[in-house]
Order: structure tokens, then C-alpha cells, then sequence
């Protein structure tokens, strides 16, 4: 887990460092990842990996959509890419298992939001049968400006 995590780590801050796809604005720790991932697990929730000789070159997991048990049946799906892994396939086939696990969880409604413009991860969400559901304009500031969030969902 702790090896996971350092390159997971490595991937994530390259998008708190450079881009608008998450808000977090310092880098995370290894330490922290591994704390991250055991949250998720301890919900049951599924985490996933890719590799690519040897390398993790992407990961995707999902978790609580919201903390009140009428939201049991609600999970939130995310996926981050190795920059140099991005338009390979390695999202679809994250996503491609993820959502089979969540099916068998019972889980009904998916949700991914998306930090816009990202035409990319619209498109794969889309690619899984995800419809824009909200558009929040401006909710998010970072890299000295101000950027909207949509978010997607699915049902099974």
C-alpha cells in the first residue's frame, strides 16, 4: 500500500500543482494517501490501480456520495491519469471495472464531478452512460482564476 501510495501521490499532485482538476492547492502526502485509501476501504468501497510495465499509471476508487445513510445507495467516482497516460484507455478500463463492483455493492446513483473545462473527463464520464445533472459556476478559485463544476450521474 505504502509503495501505491507514493506513486498515487506523484500523480495527483502533478493536477494540485498545474491544473484546475482539483481544488486541493498543496501537495499530499504519501502518508496521507495511505490514509485516504483506508477511509475508502473502511466504507467497503473499491480502489483501484493501473499499471503499465510495472509502473501505476492511474487509479480510480469511489466513496460516499454524502454521510447521511439515506445516501447509502449514492457513490462518488473519481479517476486520476499519469499526465503521459492520458487518451491510452487507462480511464475507461478503471472505470470499466469500478462500475461492475459498484453495481454488486448495491450502489444505484454514481456521481463525478468535473472541474470545467475538461472535455476529457466529460467525455468518459459520458462514455459510462453519465448525463450532466448541475453546473455551479465560479464555486472554485485557483491558478488565479475563478472555475466552474458540473457534476454527472448515473443510476443502475
Amino acid at each position: 500500500m505504502q509503495a501505491d501510495a507514493a506513486a498515487i501521490a506523484d500523480i495527483y499532485n502533478y493536477y494540485v500543482r498545474h491544473t484546475i482538476v482539483t481544488f486541493e492547492e498543496e501537495s499530499v502526502s504519501p502518508d496521507e494517501f495511505v490514509r485516504r485509501m483506508a477511509e475508502v476501504w473502511s466504507e467497503s468501497f473499491p480502489w483501484l490501480v493501473a499499471e503499465n510495465g510495472g509502473q501505476l499509471v492511474g487509479y480510480a476508487y469511489a466513496s460516499k456520495w454524502k454521510s447521511r445513510c439515506a445516501y447509502r445507495y449514492s457513490a462518488e467516482v473519481t479517476v486520476y491519469l499519469a499526465p503521459t497516460s492520458i487518451g491510452n484507455g487507462i480511464g475507461t478500463a478503471l472505470y470499466a471495472e469500478l462500475f461492475p463492483l459498484l453495481q454488486a455493492k448495491s450502489i444505484h446513483a454514481v456521481i463525478g464531478g468535473v472541474s470545467l473545462p475538461n472535455a476529457a473527463s466529460v467525455a468518459l464520464h459520458e462514455k459510462f452512460g453519465m448525463t450532466k445533472v448541475a453546473h455551479f459556476p465560479e464555486v472554485g478559485f485557483k491558478l488565479d482564476r475563478w472555475i466552474d463544476v458540473g457534476y454527472w450521474q448515473r443510476t443502475f
